[in-house]
């Protein structure tokens, strides 16, 4: 099984296919599971990398370092140490701030960065992180069966929401520390400094982080774009891959000429 150690923790990680790299980044709580839909398709062009960010998944659950600082730290040693050259990012809600803030920080080491219905300035979306993180304290499973279904949108199969659920509960307590900490987050600021080129994916009918917030970031972000996954919720990748896989291929190729451009 391929396991890294890195910054006191191991991560789980899976490496398949040759290409340009790609690095997918899951949601909270949840693991790179949550890509197996877009894995037949682009394993068969690119470097596909997915990784179980600390606390979640197969990896590791430690008490310390569940930061985005932490999570930020983590993604550039895996960078290094599997010698991804400047990988597109694709991140998902929380995995798209991850993104975001690598792509700020650490410019040089990416290709391109696709948030996919994320990067949102938390304080802004009327969602209370205090009090899930509290509700999640006092009762975790009834708390996830409340919320969970919320992220997709109508229609959506039981099966796929039970199984998120299940992913949640098996990953580590210590990852709830992200709504504490991420509760005033906003990078509306930082956004016009992002020397990447950015294409932002967002599920038409997210009620969780609103398509506004998309469309913001994107205003703000030199260069970037929108595309809609027209009936999906928060998760399009999963409610709606083939729509959503067509989107993707299309971002790439319109960030191809500058993804492995000089910084």
């Amino acid at each position: 099984m391929p396991y890294l150690d890195v910054n006191d923790t191991t991560l789980y990680y899976e490496d398949e296919g040759t290409g340009p790299a790609l690095l997918f980044l899951h949601g909270w709580g949840t693991s790179g599971r949550t890509w197996g839909a877009q894995l037949p398709d682009f394993t068969r062009d690119h470097r596909v990398v997915t990784v179980d960010w600390r606390g979640c998944g197969r990896s590791s659950r430690p008490v310390l370092g569940n930061t985005l600082a932490g999570v930020v730290d983590d993604l550039v040693a895996l960078i290094d140490v599997l010698r991804l050259d400047r990988p597109v990012v694709v991140g998902s809600s929380i995995g798209a701030i991850f993104g975001t803030e690598l792509a700020l920080r650490r410019p040089e080491l990416l290709g391109g960065l696709i948030p996919v219905d994320g990067t949102a300035y938390w304080a802004s979306t009327g969602l209370p992180l205090a009090e899930l993180a509290d509700d999640l304290h006092r009762d975790r499973a009834g708390t996830l069966a409340g919320w969970v279904p919320q992220w997709y949108a109508p229609g959506t199969s039981p099966a796929l929401i039970d199984w998120t659920v299940r992913q949640i509960l098996d990953s580590g307590v210590h990852i709830d520390q992200h709504f504490r900490s991420l509760g005033q987050y906003d990078p509306r600021p930082d956004l016009p400094e992002l020397r990447v080129p950015v294409h932002y994916l967002h599920g038409e009918l997210d009620t969780e982080i609103p398509l506004e917030v998309s469309r913001t970031c994107a205003a703000l972000t030199p260069g970037a774009e929108v595309d809609v996954i027209a009936g999906a919720g928060h998760l399009p990748h999963q409610e709606r891959p083939v729509e959503f896989n067509t989107a993707l291929r299309a971002a790439l190729a319109r960030m191809a000429p500058y993804a492995h451009a000089a910084t």
